[in-house]
């Protein structure tokens, strides 16, 4: 059986399971060929009180040229923290050139949570972000970053119309499919979305959990791209990757430093059941 090439392009974490260091186990537990392109090289992960960040543009654009001469062809791109403006033009160019072969791509436009930045993305992020929706065949902003990508303010509430009112502002920034996370309404919270294959709206109520862990929307990502490489639904797969994170924060709830994010290696038998 020929092997599923994915490619991720996102940020390396020296200190926490986040971003590659849990995309590639997880993705290669489940069977896929997994390869990776570091956008940059962060000292740790943004809940920490600093971190360095290592712009990798220069070496990235050097290995998508060599890739170019030696041929490699992926199934899939998925893209996350992108390093600038000047990485963005490279990455969105790159993703553009993949989509006219086929290649699925997937877009996790990682900016910010709780109604702002991460420390240490500049505000202009959100400009340049914008441009890999319209070549995304699948995007996964959480609340906040739909929202700013949008142009809106994030309220602390949120109604299942607004939620709507953002998924078709993405949808006309150029983005297909779409998934929201972590919206707050009155009556709980909520993952929302758009299937581009089916043309249907979907709501996917949710517990939470008042436990807090870095890098849990990398693995929601990493399972949402598994399932849709499977062929299954938008709606069940999102689902699937909503169950998987809850066991995985339950199962370290009691983990002293969260901020490291979850172990991985030591849960990937969670897998198995999706």
């Amino acid at each position: 059986m020929r092997e599923t090439k994915l490619l991720l392009i996102n940020d390396i974490t020296g200190y926490g399971k986040v971003a590659l260091s849990a995309m590639i186990p997880v993705l290669s537990y489940m069977g896929y060929g997994v390869y990776n392109l570091p956008t940059a090289v962060v000292s740790n992960t943004f809940e920490y009180a600093r971190v360095r960040i290592a712009d990798m543009t220069e070496y990235l654009e050097g290995a998508l040229g060599v890739w170019r001469e030696l041929g490699f062809a992926f199934d899939a791109v998925s893209t996350g923290f992108i390093a600038g403006e000047r990485q963005m033009r490279v990455v969105a160019d790159f993703c553009r050139e993949q989509s006219a072969k086929g290649v699925k791509i997937f877009n996790d436009p990682i900016m910010g949570d709780n109604g702002r930045l991460y420390d240490g993305v500049p505000e202009s992020t959100v400009d340049y972000m914008r441009e890999l929706l319209a070549v995304s065949d699948v995007t996964m902003p959480n609340y906040t970053e739909a929202c700013f990508l949008v142009g809106r303010e994030p309220h602390a509430c949120a109604s299942r119309e607004e939620v709507r009112t953002l998924i078709d502002a993405l949808r006309n920034l150029g983005a297909k499919s779409v998934i929201i996370t972590s919206v707050a309404s009155a009556n709980g919270r909520f993952t929302a979305g758009y299937d581009a294959a089916s043309g249907e709206y979907f709501h996917l109520p949710y517990e939470q959990i008042d436990v807090h862990f870095p890098g849990t929307g990398d693995i929601f990502s990493s399972v949402v791209i598994a399932g849709l490489m499977r062929g299954r639904s938008l709606e069940k797969t999102t689902q699937s990757a909503m169950d998987v994170v809850k066991r995985l924060v339950v199962m370290n709830a009691k983990q002293e430093d969260k901020n490291k994010g979850i172990p991985i290696e030591r849960c990937l038998s969670v897998f198995d059941k999706i």
